[in-house]
């Protein structure tokens, strides 16, 4: 069984899912992909990992940075989890390109030669935004590129953690 639990953001509505003790999933209201690896069946409930979740939310927004994540479970094939892994990794307030996550990947004996588009479209199908940073990857240029929330949300979230500044 699955579990949903609503949050209001300064960006909009988003639904978080859990399957009871970790989190599977945060959407913004209306993004790409909503719930798309949310099952049919779910029903709301008061958790833990949700109270969790709120927690580091309310202090992300704030323009803290929130810290370590609660406990995450998102389903994917290999190759996205692998890319998943990667962005739990760039830092609170930086970022990187789809090509140097590739280049990490190719050097974790990973998919060698990974491509930035496949890359590109694993970060794209992340189903835990936020808690997973996949707004920190960014065009070779630097230029922002694609993000299911939407670019406005992805540019916002990008000031808040350089400046502390909510809002599009």
């Amino acid at each position: 069984m699955e579990y949903v639990h609503r949050y209001a953001s300064p960006l909009g509505g988003v639904t978080l899912a859990s399957d009871g003790t970790a989190l599977t999933g945060l959407w913004f209201d209306g993004q790409k992909y909503f719930a798309s690896t949310l099952d049919p069946l779910h029903e709301e409930k008061n958790l833990p990992v949700f109270d969790a979740a709120v927690d580091w939310l309310n202090a992300y927004f704030s323009g803290s940075n929130p810290g370590p994540v609660p406990p995450l479970a998102p389903a994917g094939t290999p190759f996205q989890r692998a890319v998943w892994e990667i962005l739990l990794s760039i830092p609170y307030g930086q970022t990187v390109t789809y090509g140097a996550v590739a280049n990490v990947l190719s050097g974790q004996g990973g998919r060698r030669g990974a491509a930035a588009r496949a890359v590109g479209s694993a970060v794209g199908r992340n189903p835990i935004s936020l808690f997973i940073p996949c707004h920190r990857v960014v065009g070779a240029d630097g230029g922002l590129t694609g993000y299911a929330g939407g670019l406005e949300r992805k540019r916002a979230l990008l000031r808040l953690e350089q400046s502390g500044i909510t809002g599009p």
